[in-house]
């Protein structure tokens, strides 16, 4: 349990100080939490995933309600992403659940090792000022919401480049972000209890980490805005990368 409340608290700061999503720490966490609660190796890395998109639903409305009072939702632009983003979570849970955990375990390493460097890098596409057609924001949907239903996030790390390579300033690009988290974590969430019990297993997402988690990421998350304001961030995130780059060698087996 107090496993579960200090995973909370360290993503909810982590996500208002450096804007990074509750589910890149949420996912490694669980894995090692219900490795040591002795869960089935064979279910482990789905039941993390799923549990973290559970998490990141409240998480993800505070956010979004947050920004929205600062009027820096683009809806119109949530409207158009949100099908794909949602057939994309939904797919995402479904292609986890027909992954072993060892793969699913080494693919969100891969993806952790994306990230890691992007922070490192600080890598951001030039914006073009170009809105973009239906079919582009349809296709960029389904895979932000297929990779975020794969590796339980929320999807910040793929759809604020994307939103601010099209022209979108990067205040509104992770305004907007925020809240098109809401819709992969829905779907996702409902994919893996779907699957979950078609599979007969009563469901993949573990409830009382869900309930201990999300409470704490949400009550700290403004606490790391604040301290936003007063951190070396730059450092930080620095800092940061490296620790998801060891992480992420750790899943992908690089070192043991």
């Amino acid at each position: 349990m107090l496993g579960y409340l200090f995973t909370g608290v360290f993503a909810g700061l982590l996500a208002g100080l450096m804007g990074v999503g509750g589910g890149l720490v949420m996912v490694p966490a669980l894995l090692l939490l219900f490795s040591f609660q002795g869960f089935d190796p064979g279910h482990l890395a789905q039941l993390a995933v799923g549990s973290s998109l559970a998490a990141i639903v409240p998480i993800s409305i505070a956010s979004l309600w947050s920004h929205h009072r600062h009027g820096a939702v683009e809806w119109p632009m949530v409207a158009r992403l949100a099908p794909g983003l949602m057939l994309g979570g939904w797919g995402g849970a479904w292609l986890a659940t027909q992954m072993s955990t060892h793969w699913l375990k080494t693919f969100f390493g891969l993806f952790l090792l994306l990230v890691s460097l992007q922070m490192f890098t600080g890598f951001r596409p030039t914006s073009t000022g170009e809105k973009g057609g239906a079919g582009l924001f349809a296709l960029a949907g389904g895979l932000i919401g297929l990779v975020s239903g794969l590796v339980g996030i929320g999807g910040g790390t793929m759809t604020v480049p994307f939103l601010h390579w099209r022209g979108r300033s990067l205040t509104r690009a992770v305004a907007t972000s925020a809240a098109c988290g809401l819709p992969i974590a829905l779907a996702g969430t409902a994919g893996f209890l779907w699957f979950g019990v078609a599979a007969g297993e009563g469901g993949y997402v573990y409830w009382p980490a869900v309930l201990l988690m999300a409470p704490f990421a949400v009550l700290t998350a403004p606490l790391g805005a604040r301290l936003a304001h007063r951190l070396p961030v730059a450092t930080l995130r620095k800092l940061f990368a490296v620790v998801l780059l060891i992480v992420s060698f750790r899943l992908i087996n690089i070192i043991y």
